[in-house]
């Protein structure tokens, strides 16, 4: 094999002008605001606690509904996803986001939440 071959300039030519066009497009530098980082990974952790709490509460209704629970699992249960649902409003509050904030849009797959 040619090896010479692979390394012409003219077989790279035609990546330059998409290579140089992502280079523009791309920020020089990271934007490592403190602030900025802190929100988006409040964001991240209350939407992946939303979305467990949500299953966790289909589960409870869908075990409720066979009869499995006691009464008493039922209200431990009730009064616990009662007392997340607050915590969670008050986290939302504290870091500025409304409900919809915590629901990611997955392209054709639709929204997470």
């Amino acid at each position: 094999m040619n090896d010479k071959r692979l390394h012409e300039p003219s077989d790279l030519d035609c990546l330059g002008d998409p290579l140089t066009a992502l280079d523009r497009a791309l920020p020089g530098r990271l934007n490592a605001d403190p602030e900025n980082l802190e929100r988006g990974l409040a964001q991240l952790v209350l939407t992946i606690v939303e979305l467990l709490r949500q299953l966790m509460e289909r589960q409870a209704v869908r075990r409720m509904d066979d009869g499995s629970l006691s009464d008493e699992q039922v209200e431990r249960l009730g009064q616990t996803f009662m007392a997340l649902s607050e915590r969670m409003a008050e986290l939302r509050e504290r870091f500025g986001f409304d409900e919809e904030d915590l629901n990611l849009h997955l392209g054709p797959l639709g929204d997470l939440l």
